[in-house]
């Protein structure tokens, strides 16, 4: 299914108030000048750092207050 097969059974799916909020954020953006650009060698860079930096594990919030010694009341 396509992308717009599938946003199409979602709004079917929705009350009216929130297809006027999509509609209206739908408009905005069909307005927008977005233009792609390729990614430059500095870009692709960037990339690779943030691959060789990241092992692909996650943390939670948790475990980092508890790995800089603070807690909620901290944030």
């Amino acid at each position: 299914m396509s992308d717009r097969e599938h946003l199409k059974q979602v709004i079917d799916r929705m009350p009216e108030y929130k297809i006027a909020y999509i509609a209206n954020l739908i408009l905005e953006i069909e307005k927008m000048d977005i233009e792609e650009v390729e990614p430059d060698a500095w870009d692709l860079k960037m990339i690779e750092d943030a691959k060789s930096n990241n092992d692909g594990s996650a943390v939670t919030l948790e475990e980092l207050l508890e790995k800089e010694g603070l807690t909620y009341a901290d944030l």
